[in-house]
């Protein structure tokens, strides 16, 4: 085991919504992530979580990514842009430049970087048409970078198990527990490190549901979910507002 410490940054997706304890936090691909790797390397190993729901690029750069280097780590996980591409005000050419500075940035004190290509994520989800390229633009320079830098890439987009509704929260944009173990078993095997077999495995799609049925479980989702996202975005709010990182400094893997 050549990680030692790991720093895990972004937002919800590296967070862990909605993979929760049982004390109602989220545990998340990161955390499993981090309990495999720490029952490798021994007890020296040490591990901090940055990610906070809700941010978008510019805050979890200026935030987190001086925090995860000065910590000097030998691992980094770097996943964000998901919340801007949702945005009426996406600048492609601004984000996908500041990601090459970024990863450069994470890759200077010669720490490994984790980058994620997203999974497809918009089928049950309004806006496809705007949304689903800005998600592959910013998919592509992923892999442009991730190659450009040295970084390990985890691609998301390529598993097409990604598209089982089963892997995804009731709101339809966050990951499951299934969803998360899934992430954690592809991280780990981009990493060379075994995971449990368990966590690869995909529960059965749900039976399809008549169509009435579908339409009335659709006017849930926008009351339950949609609306007050919609209602955040007028008022200049994000679900991360009161959010700290649930793991601001490196420290042991507390079983």
């Amino acid at each position: 085991m050549r990680w030692r410490s790991f720093v895990a940054v972004g937002d919800s997706f590296t967070e862990g919504m909605d993979d929760a304890y049982p004390d109602g936090t989220f545990r998340g691909w990161a955390d499993l992530v981090a309990t495999r790797l720490a029952a490798e390397a021994g007890p020296d190993f040490r591990y901090a979580n940055l990610a906070i729901r809700g941010r978008l690029f510019p805050g979890v750069v200026a935030e987190q990514v001086p925090a995860a280097v000065a910590m000097k780590p030998d691992l980094i996980s770097f996943a964000a842009g998901g919340n801007d591409v949702l945005r009426r005000t996406f600048d492609p050419d601004t984000l996908v430049a500041r990601f090459d500075e970024v990863v450069r940035q994470l890759r200077s004190g010669g720490a490994d970087v984790l980058l994620f290509r997203f999974a497809d994520v918009m089928a049950r989800l309004p806006g496809q048409r705007l949304v689903a390229p800005r998600v592959q633009l910013l998919n592509q320079a992923v892999g442009e970078t991730a190659e450009r830098h040295g970084a390990i890439m985890v691609d998301l987009y390529a598993d097409d198990t990604f598209l089982n509704p089963m892997l995804w929260s009731t709101d339809r944009l966050h990951l499951s527990a299934a969803g998360h173990r899934r992430v954690a078993g592809q991280v780990l095997n981009a990493l060379g490190v075994g995971c449990d077999e368990e966590w690869l495995m995909v529960p059965p799609h749900p039976a399809p549901s008549p169509w009435l049925a579908a339409r009335a479980a659709d006017l849930r989702w926008a009351g339950q979910h949609l609306a007050p996202w919609v209602r955040r975005r007028l008022t200049g709010r994000s679900s991360g507002d009161t959010v700290t990182a649930k793991r601001p400094l490196l420290g042991p893997i507390v079983d």
